[in-house]
């Protein structure tokens, strides 16, 4: 195989890192067309899920079947509807920090539904991480360490869902590649149908506006690329080291950082880079190992 063909499962995933590590721009331009990220989100899996379901029937079937599915569904629903929120409300640079806590509840769902014995370096990576989390939730005037608003929890809770995913994706790893697809598209459409709803009932969340070609044409783009990202990383995840995708992945928070500093949708302070310098290097110790 020649120099350039190894290096494509790489650029594939960086490709996925990239669709999501800017994902916020596209969504806040959305937002500011009418179209919540919670609607946003049920519009481009729906399209996802409608392309899955006509290429692979039989996904449908065994999905329906299969219960322990369903919590794949709801995990990566879960993902999905809070980041995309979050990103589009919050400081994107804090938002992706958070969200990438993922190590540390990787270990301990691990632990519950894998049995998998916590080791020295797996408390070395939860302590790593809880003290960055530490110093990035820390507030400027003092107090406690804690979640200063909807931004942070819905980051903190999307980063935990995520973590599920990958376990729950790991302990079902026999199940057909269609049906466990279809599950996470679901959940993407299916979860932030349920929270849209009925935040739009409480008055929380504005209903989806008129039919409009701008937002509308934005969405189908978005669910394009979004749909591309997802076929760059099963690519690129299916010919490369677990280790290794999940230290290529971590340039999502690279990109997520330039961007929206240069965009004027996050900031760097001293602080946030030492925790998220902890944070990332719990991530890289749980790729290492």
């Amino acid at each position: 195989m020649s120099a350039a063909l190894r290096w494509l499962p790489v650029a594939a995933l960086m490709v996925n890192a990239l669709t999501w590590g800017v994902s916020w721009w596209p969504l806040r331009q959305l937002e500011g067309a009418g179209l919540h990220p919670l609607w946003a989100t049920v519009l481009i899996y729906s399209l996802a899920v409608a392309l899955i379901a006509a290429l692979r029937p039989a996904a449908i079937a065994h999905l329906a079947k299969t219960p322990v599915l369903w919590v794949l569904v709801l995990a990566a629903g879960t993902t999905n509807a809070t980041f995309n929120w979050a990103v589009t409300i919050g400081d994107v640079v804090r938002v992706v920090l958070l969200f990438y806590l993922m190590p540390l509840w990787a270990v301990l769902l691990a632990r519950l539904l894998l049995n998998e014995r916590l080791t020295p370096l797996a408390l070395a990576r939860v302590a790593m991480a809880l003290a960055g989390a530490a110093v990035v939730l820390w507030p400027a005037d003092g107090g406690f360490p804690v979640p200063q608003g909807l931004p942070d929890w819905l980051g903190l809770i999307g980063g935990f869902s995520f973590a599920l995913n990958n376990v729950m994706l790991r302990r079902e790893a026999h199940q057909p590649e269609a049906a466990r697809a279809l599950a996470m598209f679901f959940g993407g459409a299916s979860v932030a149908g349920v929270l849209a709803v009925v935040l739009s009932a409480q008055g929380s969340v504005p209903l989806p506006p008129a039919p409009a070609w701008g937002w509308m044409a934005g969405a189908l783009a978005l669910a394009v690329v979004f749909l591309c990202g997802n076929l760059a990383l099963q690519y690129g995840a299916s010919r490369l080291p677990a280790n290794v995708t999940a230290v290529v992945m971590l340039t999502e928070v690279l990109f997520a950082s330039v961007s929206a500093v240069l965009l004027g949708a996050g900031s760097v302070t001293p602080t946030l880079a030492i925790g998220g310098g902890l944070i990332l290097g719990a991530a890289l110790l749980s790729a290492r190992h």
